[in-house]
C-alpha cells in the first residue's frame, strides 16, 4: 500500500470517529415539546430545596405543601447557562436562590403528569421575578 492509501484509511476512520462522538451528543439533548405539554402550564408556590445550575439544563427543587399540609417536591428544568444570564441569574449567585426561599414557579407541565415542569418564570418573596420565556404578548 502506498502512503496514500494509509492517509485515506486513518482520515476516514478519524471522521467515523469524530461522526460517533458527535452524533451522540446530539442524540442526548432532547426538545422541550419531547417532555413537557407546551400548551398547558401551571404555577406553585413553595420553599427551594436546591438549585443546581449545572450544563446544558439546570435544575430547581422546590418543597411545595399541598392542601393537607404535606409536602410534595417539585423539579423544575431551566435553559442553559446563557438562558439563565439573559434572565438576570449568575452562576456565582444563582439568582440569589438559597435552600428555604419563599418562591412561586410557572412552568410548562410534565406530559407524564409528574411534579415537575419547565420553568418560564420565578417569582421571588422580595419582589423580584425572572423570566425565562417570553408571553403571548411578548413580554
Amino acid at each position: 500500500m502506498t502512503i496514500y492509501k494509509y492517509r485515506n484509511i486513518l482520515l476516514g476512520g478519524l471522521l467515523l470517529a469524530a461522526g460517533l462522538l458527535f452524533s451522540a451528543s446530539v442524540s442526548a439533548h432532547h426538545s422541550v415539546q419531547a417532555q413537557f405539554d407546551i400548551h398547558k402550564t401551571f404555577t406553585v408556590s413553595g420553599t427551594v430545596s436546591k438549585v443546581e445550575w449545572i450544563n446544558p439544563h439546570s435544575y430547581l427543587t422546590i418543597n411545595v405543601k399541598d392542601a393537607d399540609g404535606k409536602v410534595q417536591k417539585w423539579a423544575f428544568e431551566l435553559g442553559g447557562p446563557g438562558a439563565l444570564r439573559r434572565a438576570g441569574m449568575s452562576r456565582e449567585d444563582r439568582g440569589g436562590l438559597k435552600p428555604g426561599d419563599e418562591v412561586t414557579a410557572s412552568g410548562l407541565a410534565a406530559k407524564d403528569g409528574s411534579n415537575s415542569g419547565f420553568l418560564q418564570e420565578l417569582k421571588l418573596a422580595d419582589g423580584r421575578v425572572f423570566k425565562f420565556a417570553v408571553d403571548p404578548n411578548g413580554n
